[in-house]
């Protein structure tokens, strides 16, 4: 069964959710992440979203942690990774409070919890 990806909501639209998060835009994001095969259209998305609010003129770096440690809290084990890397792909400002909120999520440690070693 193959899903029809215009259904899925583009870069921009997950940007512009991510922005706002709002009840309404948290929902949809939710649902986004179920998908698997969403997946790549998600993290461009989330680019998007870091890549603009690195240029914007007011940094919110409270909102860009809030928004890293929901986000970490709700992504499923698969994507952990994956948005950290993101969150690592630049020294800016505004990356640094959404990898800061993500850590304080704890999304890595449930994905990957320590060794008992």
């Amino acid at each position: 069964m193959n899903a029809n990806p215009a259904l899925f909501p583009g870069r921009e639209t997950i940007a512009s959710k991510l922005t706002s998060l709002e009840e309404a835009d948290k929902a949809l994001i939710v649902a986004a992440l179920e998908k698997g095969e969403q997946d790549d259209l998600f993290l461009e998305g989330l680019q998007l979203y870091l890549d603009q609010q690195s240029k914007a003129r007011f940094l919110n770096s409270l909102k860009l942690s809030q928004t890293g440690e929901w986000l970490g809290s709700i992504a499923p084990n698969r994507l952990q990774v994956r948005i950290m890397e993101a969150a690592r792909s630049s020294q800016h400002a505004a990356y640094a409070a959404f990898r800061e909120g993500l850590s304080k999520s704890g999304g890595m440690d449930r994905a990957f919890p320590p060794s008992p070693i």
